[in-house]
């Protein structure tokens, strides 16, 4: 992430960049996708899946374009990514159109593409947050479970459905169980039920659950807060967060005091301390 964005409660030297067209990565060089849509907003990039005649489907071409957008924006300026969806669903999960009869090799290649996105997801320094509107099932609930955050109108739903077919959601599941507790994951994955937007935000799948109408709004102003501060401090503070939370809590603090040692020698760090103590606005150098 570079120096130049502008995050709430402090100043720059610089203003973040104009706003790119839909053709256009995050960092300003064209591109042409077929499945999705990238556009930026100041400090803020929308992604959406553009494939709502597949109920935005997960082939290998739209995985492929997801993970390179988000590496794009892992790049760039940008303060914080938004996840969304065109039409009716957010995601049906991955396209069993394309999946039935494949072999190993293929799936294999499929997955893998699957897994690097949503690594990649988690590992750019940019907060990462689902818009949901309708349905996210399977690969599609492996989206939101694996964002940083996430809010969903009450018209959104979530499910893993395979449980009741012949075919377990095992992927979806590594998000979703480190994301909600055993009992709910289990639930999900055994009966393949489908979840409302309600029942989601208690077990903790979501963040924020809002009328339709307030969705858009909702989403920006939950990321805006989310993004305030330095950003180099909170790029750090992201990868830190998910490298300690699988580890045992002993390896975790000592992995934590290291990072929180390192992070308080940077210039946000300090200049966070001096502005505190001189009861001023920061000034952060992103660095």
């Amino acid at each position: 992430m570079c120096a130049g964005s502008i995050p709430a409660g402090g100043t720059t030297t610089s203003a973040p960049p104009a706003a790119l067209p839909s053709s256009h990565h995050p960092g300003g060089a064209a591109v042409s996708y077929q499945y999705i849509l990238v556009d930026r907003e100041g400090p803020y990039v929308t992604i959406t899946m553009n494939r709502p005649e597949r109920r935005n489907a997960l082939s290998l071409g739209h995985l492929r374009e997801l993970r390179d957008a988000f590496r794009s924006v892992g790049e760039s300026d940008a303060l914080g990514v938004i996840l969304a969806g065109n039409g009716p669903v957010f995601s049906a999960g991955h396209d069993f159109s394309e999946m039935a009869g494949a072999g190993l090799k293929e799936m294999r290649e499929l997955l893998w593409t699957c897994t690097d996105l949503m690594e990649t997801m988690q590992r750019i320094p940019q907060v990462v947050i689902a818009r949901v509107h309708g349905l996210a099932t399977a690969a599609g609930c492996q989206l939101v479970a694996t964002c940083d955050l996430a809010v969903a109108s009450e018209e959104a739903a979530f499910a893993t459905p395979g449980g009741k077919g012949g075919w377990f959601c095992h992927t979806p599941l590594v998000a979703v169980s480190r994301t909600i507790a055993r009992k709910h994951a289990l639930e999900l994955a055994l009966t393949g039920d489908t979840i409302d937007a309600h029942t989601a935000l208690q077990w903790g799948l979501v963040n924020r659950v809002v009328p339709a109408e307030l969705l858009e709004s909702a989403t920006l102003d939950l990321l805006q807060r989310a993004t305030r501060g330095s950003a180099f401090s909170k790029g750090v503070g992201k990868l830190g967060f998910y490298t300690q939370v699988e580890m045992n809590q002993h390896d975790a603090y000592a992995y934590a005091v290291e990072l929180m040692a390192a992070a308080s020698q940077s210039e946000d760090a300090q200049e966070g301390m001096r502005s505190f103590l001189e009861k001023r606005p920061p000034t952060w150098r992103n660095r």
